[in-house]
């Protein structure tokens, strides 16, 4: 899957599309080495001056969308568009500082061959540098800011992902030299994914399961692995408890390179942020900047859909609030949404309503399986 994926990049009609390398921590600390060589090159000029940092710009404005030519799965990428981070600039500097603060750290984490948390790295940061990091979320820009302007993987920099992702059901988990896991013996917890992509890499999968079912909430979840929906559906369940972590969007994604004719649907609330959800899974994030379509999977919208709120009470719903109208707006500005897609949020903000999986519930606690079953037959995923 991953090799088709690169060669249909190739036949792009948009030939600037700009994405991050997967890189050993050697060709990571080289770029870095070149950064700092060339920045000190600007300072023994005979006209010194202190340059900006190019790095790549990752608004809204500069993304791009690429369907394959060989797969179903469309991406988001960002064009070879550029910002600034500059010393000139009063509202840039601190930026500017932390961009070269966090590179240091990086190149030490390499050095001593370690990985770190991004929380781990901001405890580090406020301790050795507290002018300038006062908070998680400027640790998450600034890192994403270095993997702009070096052009590789938060991965590669030594930066682990914090998972809260867990699977469960019809798969077999072996790390090298360790016991397999199998995840239909984990109970209603499941099985915790690693953020440690390289042990996702490695592990080796067994499967008989005919589908992959992403769950958006862990208690739909653990409701799914306890009454053990995957014997009756043979499935691997996959929660990353919301949003997803970008551990989860790993596992998932080796999954599909793995079992390539497993389709993946999506069980999410019906409301624009089960929507905002599954559309991370299937096109990536742009918030992930340059990697964005690393872990971009061909999910399908299983449920809740708008043909299933007859199954609802009334007094069920919910109204929807002015963050519920956020989400909606941003993802129909989204080109990549399918036609289908924009005329379920029309219909969410037309009815000012939303309803949440567990509304299923007034039909028994054991109606969920049922329902996923029916629906796999009226969409044709058998």
């Amino acid at each position: 899957m991953e090799d088709l994926s690169k060669s249909s990049i190739r036949f792009f009609s948009d030939q600037q599309l700009c994405y991050a390398d997967i890189l050993s921590p050697r060709e990571v600390r080289a770029r870095i080495e070149v950064s700092v060589i060339n920045f000190l090159k600007i300072l023994n000029s005979p006209e010194p001056a202190i340059s900006d940092l190019p790095l790549i710009n990752r608004r809204s404005s500069n993304s791009r969308v690429c369907q394959g030519l060989l797969t179903d799965v469309s991406w988001i990428f960002l064009s070879h568009s550029f910002c600034t981070r500059s010393l000139t600039n009063a509202n840039a500097a601190k930026a500017f500082v932390r961009v070269w603060k966090v590179m240091k750290m990086c190149f030490e984490i390499l050095a001593q061959e370690k990985r770190v948390t991004q929380r781990e790295l901001f405890y580090k940061l406020i301790c050795d540098s507290p002018e300038y990091f006062t908070s998680q979320l400027q640790v998450n820009r600034t890192i994403q800011d270095v993997v702009a302007l070096l052009r590789c993987s938060r991965y590669s920099l030594g930066i682990m992902a914090a998972s809260r992702g867990l699977v469960a059901g019809r798969l077999l988990l072996q790390e090298p030299n360790h016991e397999a896991v199998d995840c239909s013996a984990c109970g209603s917890s499941g099985y915790a994914i690693s953020g440690d992509l390289n042990i996702l890499e490695k592990l080796v999968m067994r499967t008989d399961a005919r589908y992959i079912i992403v769950v958006e909430k862990h208690a739909v979840f653990q409701r799914l692995a306890e009454d053990h929906v995957f014997n009756q559906i043979p499935s691997i369940l996959i929660t990353a408890k919301g949003y997803p972590d970008i551990a989860t969007r790993f596992l998932l994604h080796r999954l599909t390179r793995t079992f390539p004719d497993l389709p993946i649907l999506a069980l999410v609330d019906w409301n624009p942020a089960g929507l905002a959800i599954l559309c991370t899974f299937k096109f990536g994030s742009l918030g992930m900047g340059l990697e964005a379509y690393r872990y971009a999977c061909n999910v399908k919208w299983l449920g809740l859909r708008g043909g299933d709120v007859q199954l609802i009470p009334q007094q069920s719903f919910v109204p929807l609030k002015q963050r519920d109208l956020q989400i909606a707006r941003s993802l129909m500005s989204l080109d990549l949404l399918p036609e289908n897609y924009r005329e379920e949020l029309a219909l969410m903000i037309q009815s000012g309503q939303r309803a949440e999986i567990e509304a299923l519930y007034v039909h028994g606690y054991d109606h969920l399986g049922k329902y996923i079953a029916k629906k796999i037959v009226q969409t044709n995923y058998i």
